[in-house]
């Protein structure tokens, strides 16, 4: 672990975590668990908080390459829903990030679940799910509910832009939700929004920003999206934040031009 990145234990933990992600996501590796390769289990609580940090993006290399997920990610994934809810005044980002990490779960461990490329069963459950996984409630009964995103629809585009980079995980092709609704609706904005954050070289809110772009599909022509993720990845790719949503937005990039 580089100790430049961890001024605590939870910071390193979520930089290891983040890591082991743009590793998996480079090597399409559907095999590894990427917990496993952190250090984390279900008993290692900091873990388990990275996990919340870093939320369903943990899944993410499973996603984007139509692979099962390693079991024990999807539990300690299950664990850190358990472990860590939202509380009833936490951030609207909070609960969207907590309803993706849930639906992400049901969407795992649902029958007929597929993707692109994928290798999913003809239950399309996830080796390991549902007969070793965690029997947890997450994963059971009717979907959860979306939170209210009408917030963001009336935000000025530089809070746009900011919360949709901390949302950054709920880009991914074919989960619709108000938030990526929201998004597809102010794609002048939010190109507004990456630009600014070049300039300010918020790296992290800028590929977080890009991110978005690439999954809604319709940003400006001339913002030269391909190249200024190059340029935030060169300079801010030390973060492996940064590089796992520039490397999640190539693989968006080329699964559409497929």
């Amino acid at each position: 672990m580089d100790q430049n990145h961890a001024s605590s234990p939870l910071a390193g933990a979520v930089h290891d975590l983040a890591t082991e992600v743009v590793l998996a996501l480079r090597s399409g590796d559907h095999l590894a668990t990427v917990c496993g390769a952190a250090g984390i289990d279900e008993d290692n609580r900091t873990g388990i908080a990275a996990v919340r940090v870093i939320g369903a993006d943990l899944l993410l290399p499973s996603i984007l390459h139509g692979r099962h997920p390693h079991p024990g990610d999807v539990a300690v994934l299950d664990r850190a829903v358990r472990e860590f809810p939202p509380k009833p005044d936490a951030p609207a980002a909070t609960a969207w990030s907590h309803w993706h990490m849930i639906s992400t779960l049901q969407r795992m461990a649902a029958p007929g679940t597929t993707g692109p490329h994928s290798d999913l069963g003809p239950t399309g459950s996830p080796s390991g799910l549902g007969a070793t996984g965690p029997q947890s409630e997450v994963r059971a009964g009717r979907p959860h509910q979306e939170p209210d995103a009408a917030w963001l629809e009336d935000a000025p585009w530089q809070a746009l832009t900011h919360q949709l980079s901390i949302l950054a995980p709920l880009a991914v092709p074919a989960v619709p939700s108000a938030v990526q609704r929201a998004a597809a609706g102010r794609t002048v904005d939010l190109s507004r929004g990456f630009v600014r954050a070049v300039r300010r070289r918020d790296w992290l809110q800028a590929a977080g920003a890009g991110r978005w772009l690439t999954a809604i599909g319709s940003e400006p022509a001339t913002l030269g999206l391909a190249r200024g993720l190059d340029f935030v990845e060169l300079m801010g790719g030390h973060d492996p934040r940064v590089a796992l949503h520039v490397r999640a937005a190539r693989l968006m990039a080329e699964a559409a031009r497929r």
